[in-house]
């Protein structure tokens, strides 16, 4: 809804599935307080736990920037507000208003995975230090630098929220989101995807659709369908 009009809703879907690592992955942070032989480039971390994390802004960002990129006329993107409607109907806007239907959240790593790589033989702890080196062209200079990043077979739980509010559109945003979550794994999450980091991969999705009158706005098996339609495997579906 547009205006800045607050949209009433029917429902919300609930979407819960593993999100696993197919190669490193590297989120920067910002490094204050470097010292001489610390690694170059860090990965962010959950404060609390000091495992590697992944942003929700990170998610939406990129899934909104390729969906718009997949479904845009215009041979160059332009502003976010200038999003086709599929796209600024799940991520929002601001001119004019419009509240996002998606609610993304940040992404943890599993305690499972988080076991698992503890016992490996990492540089850090629970990441891996992959070393680079680059040369200039004209001067063929070596440039060496460290890069930190989350080794491939992490796992992560990821979820995200989708608000009913139109159920005429409902469909069309579900076939949509499903596209976006398909077009990150064609892609990368992350930085320095074109050296091939970041390639993520879902599975095992969970939906759990919900309702405050207990009225079913959107069956829990025309979301399965539509993720299952994008090659997605659905574990369950309420």
């Amino acid at each position: 809804m547009s205006n800045g009009k607050i949209a009433t809703i029917f429902g919300k879907i609930n979407l819960q599935a593993k999100l696993s690592l197919v190669t490193g992955l590297h989120i920067g942070a910002s490094k204050d307080n470097a010292s001489i032989g610390d690694v170059d480039c860090i990965v962010i971390r959950d404060p609390l736990t000091r495992r590697p994390m992944i942003p929700g802004s990170s998610l939406k960002g990129k899934i909104r920037t390729l969906l718009a990129k997949a479904l845009s006329e215009n041979p160059v993107l332009g502003e976010p507000d200038s999003d086709p409607i599929e796209v600024t109907r799940l991520f929002g806007s601001s001119k004019p208003v419009k509240h996002a239907r998606l609610q993304f959240y940040d992404v943890f790593m599993t305690d499972d995975s988080a076991n698992k790589i503890s016992r490996m033989d990492t540089d850090l702890y629970l990441t891996e230090v992959k070393f680079e080196n680059a040369i200039d062209r004209l001067t063929a200079v070596a440039n060496p630098r460290q890069v930190e990043r989350v080794p491939a077979g992490a796992e992560f739980a990821f979820r995200l929220v989708y608000n009913i509010e139109a159920l005429d559109e409902a469909a069309a945003d579900l076939k949509a989101l499903a596209d976006g979550l398909k077009l990150l794994e064609l892609d990368y999450l992350g930085g320095h995807g074109s050296r091939g980091y970041g390639r993520v991969k879902f599975a095992d999705f969970h939906i759990n659709v919900i309702t405050v009158d207990r009225k079913q706005a959107v069956s829990p098996d025309s979301v399965k369908k539509i993720l299952e339609g994008a090659g997605f495997n659905v574990i369950s579906a309420v």
